[in-house]
């Protein structure tokens, strides 16, 4: 059972990661998080020494609960294709209907970070880098049992997968077209029946 401060924490991260996420780190304030929170500064900083300790903590919140998501409907599946067609599903129309406010938080993150928020970018590409294995380990499995082509190169088609992946929700969302990772993903899909498959 948590103590009424781990409460208050859970709670300051929980309303905090949809407005880091929409809004960015430089774009969100003090101001923003007070107001989410319905919490005094005295209640912020009793459980966080700065910004950057909620940003922190925002990020794994808002990172975790897409992972869960994702790989709750992986496990679901049975086939190496059956998952990464999961994968592909859960991404259907995410610019308008993504699980966590403000879309991909590794996405954002990644962009607004680069080079200026470092402790920021080592969570980013942490997160990246797990999603990346996860992928590998997928088609790797489909390649080892014969459900796909033992001429695929795991670690490239993961970085190809994730890169059209990211990419698709990064140009629908600059032209506001949700269509733009749909098509993506539906190619996506072909490749896995047609080229993945023995």
């Amino acid at each position: 059972m948590l103590t009424k401060s781990e409460r208050t924490r859970q709670l300051i991260i929980e309303r905090a990661a949809p407005v880091f996420n929409r809004k960015g780190y430089a774009g969100t304030s003090m101001s923003d998080i007070l107001e989410a929170t319905g919490l005094a500064k005295g209640g912020i900083y009793g459980n966080f020494e700065s910004k950057d300790d909620i940003a922190a903590a925002a990020f794994d919140y808002s990172y975790q609960m897409v992972l869960t998501a994702v790989r709750a409907r992986v496990m679901a599946e049975r086939t190496a294709a059956g998952k990464l067609q999961a994968i592909f599903k859960f991404y259907h129309n995410y610019t308008v209907n993504s699980l966590f406010p403000g879309g991909c938080p590794v996405l954002n993150t990644a962009v607004e970070t680069d080079d200026q928020l470092p402790f920021l970018k080592r969570k980013a590409a942490a997160a990246m880098q797990e999603m990346l294995q996860s992928l590998q380990y997928i088609i790797q499995k489909g390649i080892d049992t014969g459900e796909f082509d033992n001429r695929l190169h795991a670690e490239e088609e993961a970085m190809l997968i994730y890169s059209i992946i990211e990419g698709g929700i990064m140009m629908s969302k600059l032209s506001d077209q949700p269509g733009v990772l749909n098509k993506l993903l539906k190619h996506l899909g072909r490749e896995v029946k047609q080229r993945f498959m023995v």
